[in-house]
């Protein structure tokens, strides 16, 4: 003979998916704190009540539908070739290697094959920039009264190591 835990038990497991929703109230106070809560909110906070639907365990219902693609009068289509990341472009050749071209930026040394990007990275931004015949070259100026230049082929390359200058002191 069923008991009345039986009953009470069939009947839960029957009940429609409403019973499993909650109300949340959401509280915004004036200096924009929220507060969400199941409880009402504080005197001089804004309330506004959320429906809450629990799911039960194992079911499947998506949260947002399914996007539909439709073409509108602005909807222009251009397909742009795809951006490789991290791959050497190789427009000083491959005098160098990444590794020793990393280790030459981190050290803070310009060795030949190196790129103006790869300068900059470096040592910074230079102190002064000359452009003769196509031709490029970079100026770097020490507070002690050195000075370092790197000249750059027509393809924006280092010729070879930077050149170190001493300034003449006036006598």
């Amino acid at each position: 003979m069923p008991s009345i835990a039986h009953y009470l038990l069939a009947t839960l497991l029957c009940l429609p998916p409403q019973v499993l929703a909650t109300t949340v109230h959401r509280c915004e106070a004036a200096n924009g704190h929220i507060t969400f809560t199941t409880l009402s909110c504080t005197t001089g906070e804004s309330l506004s009540a959320h429906d809450v639907r629990t799911f039960p365990p194992g079911s499947v219902t998506p949260l947002m539908p399914e996007a539909e693609y439709r073409e509108t009068s602005g909807t222009k289509l251009q397909r742009r070739e795809p951006t490789v990341v991290g791959q050497s472009e190789g427009i000083c050749g491959d005098l160098l290697s990444a590794k020793e071209r990393r280790i030459a930026i981190i050290n803070q040394r310009v060795v030949a094959g190196m790129s103006q990007q790869d300068v900059e990275s470096a040592l910074g931004k230079p102190d002064k920039i000359t452009t003769r015949n196509s031709a490029t070259s970079y100026r770097y100026d020490n507070k002690r009264g050195r000075s370092a230049h790197i000249e750059f082929d027509e393809k924006g390359c280092t010729k070879g190591k930077a050149k170190s200058q001493t300034a003449k002191s006036p006598r």
